[in-house]
């Protein structure tokens, strides 16, 4: 199979082309990066009335936006405290409060601008692959209903129920999150900035940019750009750029496998209320339908081993849905992943005119889209009171080749042996 056959680019009813950057021009907002946070900051700052230019090296969505799993997650990966823990109570709190709502947000554009992406906001299950994962996820319930978020705590039965799957041990559901078509949500924000004013070139990477008086000079190829401030968007898929310092972060690799269309007898009894799910596993595995009917499964692992990661899938499936029988994998696909060690992205300041966003570590929706607005608003205000979470004025991390190496070690022994949830 075609190790890049991406469902989501097959499957996008939202279109967007745009023209290489040439030529010269000032602007008050550079963006570099066609992705979640890129787009929703494009968008943000036209609607404030700003000039907006938005350089993308491939095409929106190119990158981990359109790569993505498609689950619109309330939160981070780490449970409300360990976000506190990490960051102090105060500023935890508030990222904590602003991630928590930003499934309202994603949803509210989408329906804002009519964004054809397949939404579906019947929440997500955080599902628990054994009984030790189970006590993970009462804790992490403890947690959030402390915060008063609308989450249920599943058990066997009940969680086997809603998926359609046996193997599962308990469930937290998360009323306020979903699922979308994410390639389409990222060519939809790009679609309404552009309409809102915001210039998008696409095929344009940009090789240099300098400070230049209070502001910034970024040159591509084929074109010059002055502008007052700039944001780095590129995130897991940084390429060097002479004058940008942004640090590198954790490679992890993330693929998945879509089925064809199931027949509506079959595929009713999958996941039936539509909600999208991931495991409590180390080695994560995700998995949820589309509008089509089509299952979709992912996990950690690099492409490089595709026999390897599917016919571990194929085991997978059939444990997980044995009512799914052989039904063929027609898409396989896969993204990087920008982690960081605590988990929680990073808002870098670029001098006093510009940020790098960088390090969601697997949830790219709900925080790419609040940070992009915010980051936007920050730079067009000079107030940093509209971050969800502090600035830094630089970050490092050390090994992450190695620490990448060691995520795929482990993918690769776990997809070796037996299938997960089971």
């Amino acid at each position: 199979m075609n190790a890049d056959r991406n469902l989501w680019r097959d499957s996008a009813k939202e279109a967007f082309e745009a023209d290489v950057f040439t030529g010269e021009t000032d602007v008050d907002l550079c963006i570099l990066g066609g992705g979640f946070t890129g787009c929703s900051a494009a968008l943000s700052a036209a609607k404030a009335g700003a000039t907006v230019l938005l350089l993308e090296a491939e095409t929106v969505g190119h990158g981990g936006s359109g790569r993505n799993v498609g689950l619109v997650n309330a939160g981070l990966w780490l449970p409300p405290q360990s976000v506190c823990d990490a960051l102090g109570q105060a500023q935890g709190n508030r990222l904590n409060a602003a991630l928590a709502a930003a499934p309202g947000q994603v949803f509210d554009l989408i329906q804002t601008h009519d964004i054809a992406c397949e939404p579906v906001r019947a929440g997500t299950l955080h599902c628990a692959h054994s009984a030790h994962g189970f006590k993970d996820l009462r804790n992490r319930f403890e947690q959030q209903k402390a915060l008063g978020a609308p989450v249920s705590l599943l058990d066997a039965d009940q969680a086997r129920q809603r998926t359609g799957s046996d193997k599962v041990h308990g469930a937290l559901h998360d009323a306020r999150a979903g699922t979308i078509q994410p390639l389409a949500y990222a060519r939809g924000l790009a679609r309404a900035a552009v309409q809102h004013g915001a210039r998008i070139h696409e095929h344009s990477p940009v090789i240099a940019m300098a400070r230049h008086g209070t502001g910034w000079i970024v040159n591509t190829s084929q074109g010059s750009v002055k502008a007052s401030k700039i944001l780095v968007a590129t995130n897991a898929y940084h390429q060097p750029i002479k004058g940008a310092d942004v640090p590198s972060t954790t490679p992890v690799h993330y693929f998945q496998l879509a089925t064809a269309p199931l027949g509506h007898n079959v595929a009713a009894q999958v996941l039936p209320g539509g909600e999208g799910c991931w495991d409590t596993g180390t080695v994560m595995t995700s998995f949820r339908k589309d509008q089509a009917g089509r299952v979709i499964l992912g996990a950690m692992g690099n492409p490089d081993a595709l026999g390897l990661h599917e016919g571990w899938a194929r085991r997978a499936l059939n444990r997980l849905f044995p009512q799914v029988g052989d039904a063929p994998f027609e898409h396989f696909w896969s993204g990087r992943i920008s982690m960081t060690s605590d988990h929680i992205p990073k808002v870098m300041r670029l001098g006093d005119a510009g940020y790098a966003v960088f390090g969601y570590s697997g949830r790219g929706i709900g925080p790419g889209t609040v940070i992009g607005a915010a980051t936007a608003q920050a730079l067009l205000t000079g107030e940093e009171a509209h971050l969800p979470l502090d600035a830094v004025d630089g970050y490092a991390e050390a090994f992450t080749g190695a620490k990448g190496q060691f995520y795929e070690l482990a993918a690769r022994l776990v997809h070796a042996g037996a299938a997960r949830l089971g």
